[in-house]
């Protein structure tokens, strides 16, 4: 762990955002006509978890050319933890190679955030309340700052840069979403379930953030009426049924054994019955889910992230056709794993700030 105390700056830890395309440090540089060299324009992308900050340099194609990871200091307040979040921005800023300088920053945090107004109303995790963080970030830096949800922003990532650009997920895929008015739904399943709608206007992934600043809450889509308690005060949400989670509290409740959610998907594939019973209620539970979410929305795809997604073709596998069996009157929307993995975020964020970015060129 980083060391951190109430008055220091974000100390570095281990889980930094893996660069891909250019060296650690150095952005990818072009030497044009007449032998003067220009570097591809960045972003910085800070994604804010409840113990880390994952942190990046990245250029328009989502080519990660630095990357690092700090301290979040929940335990030291909110205060202490705006103060390492602006930091680390500035540390990112200040590893921009010679002669570019960012043109923009895009932060997401988890909890309740009012992307429009660049504010974070609140988050449980962390403690704070109607903070002005896009401000806070544009005075520091000096730069175009958006505000962004985490789990939205992880699905507008994997839209623009990931799963949602339309590489075949399984046979059949159509190809490619990323058409004007085409749409992707992505899921993020962990300790919780999330996810947000990307929709590309204009040629340009956007993300649904919903007239409440709540779009997406899928984990709260009540799927067996009086079912499990959830930890929003009903019951019978799908985040208490198939979060990872829950699917590993089931495991031990049904045989005394402690287990990851990946544990459960291994002995499913075993033949373990207990697990088969687990998984194949958390599968049809997501599934009952994304049904709903398919009649609505209509999505192009479905983009499933998130630790779960781990589980790779042990989800995906009975996911697809018990999709198709409650989708009885239409083909369903083709279900894509995540390509970015624990990435989404970052390069989410970036993509946010080249979103403020081109505005600022209108």
């Amino acid at each position: 762990m980083c060391d951190v105390t109430d008055d220091a700056p974000a100390r570095r830890c281990r889980g930094a955002v893996p660069t891909r395309d250019a060296g650690c440090g150095a952005a990818a540089a072009v030497r044009r006509p007449g032998g003067v060299r220009t570097v591809d324009p960045l972003v910085v992308a800070l994604d804010v978890g409840g113990t880390s900050i994952k942190g990046a340099l990245v250029d328009r194609a989502g080519a990660v050319v630095a990357g690092g990871a700090w301290e979040t200091g929940v335990p030291h307040g909110p205060d202490a933890v705006v103060r390492h979040i602006l930091d680390a921005a500035a540390e990112l800023a200040g590893r921009a190679p010679d002669g570019t300088a960012p043109r923009g920053a895009g932060i997401c945090v988890p909890g309740v955030v009012d992307a429009a107004a660049g504010v974070a109303r609140w988050a449980a995790n962390i403690g704070w309340t109607d903070v002005p963080l896009q401000d806070l970030a544009a005075a520091r830096l000096g730069l175009p700052v958006a505000l962004g949800h985490d789990v939205r922003t992880a699905a507008l990532g994997e839209g623009r840069f990931g799963a949602g650009t339309g590489d075949p997920g399984h046979p059949g895929d159509p190809g490619p979403v990323a058409a004007a008015g085409r749409t992707v739904f992505c899921v993020m399943i962990g300790t919780g379930i999330a996810g947000g709608l990307v929709r590309w206007i204009d040629g340009v992934a956007q993300v649904d953030d919903g007239d409440r600043a709540m779009a997406g809450e899928v984990g709260h889509l009540v799927v067996r009426p009086g079912g499990p308690p959830c930890g929003c005060g009903n019951r019978g949400c799908l985040e208490a049924l198939a979060s990872a989670s829950r699917i590993a509290s089931r495991y031990r409740e049904l045989t005394g054994t402690a287990a990851t959610a990946r544990d459960v998907a291994d002995r499913a594939a075993a033949g373990d019955p207990a697990a088969v019973a687990v998984w194949t209620d958390a599968v049809d539970a997501l599934a009952d889910a994304l049904a709903a979410v398919t009649v609505l929305l209509d999505p192009g795809a479905v983009v499933v992230g998130g630790g779960l997604s781990l589980a790779g073709e042990r989800l995906t596998g009975p996911l697809r056709p018990a999709l198709v069996a409650r989708l009885t009157f239409r083909s369903p929307p083709p279900v894509r794993l995540s390509e970015l993995g624990d990435r989404a975020g970052v390069l989410g964020a970036a993509a946010l700030a080249w979103q403020v970015v081109e505005r600022g060129r209108e």
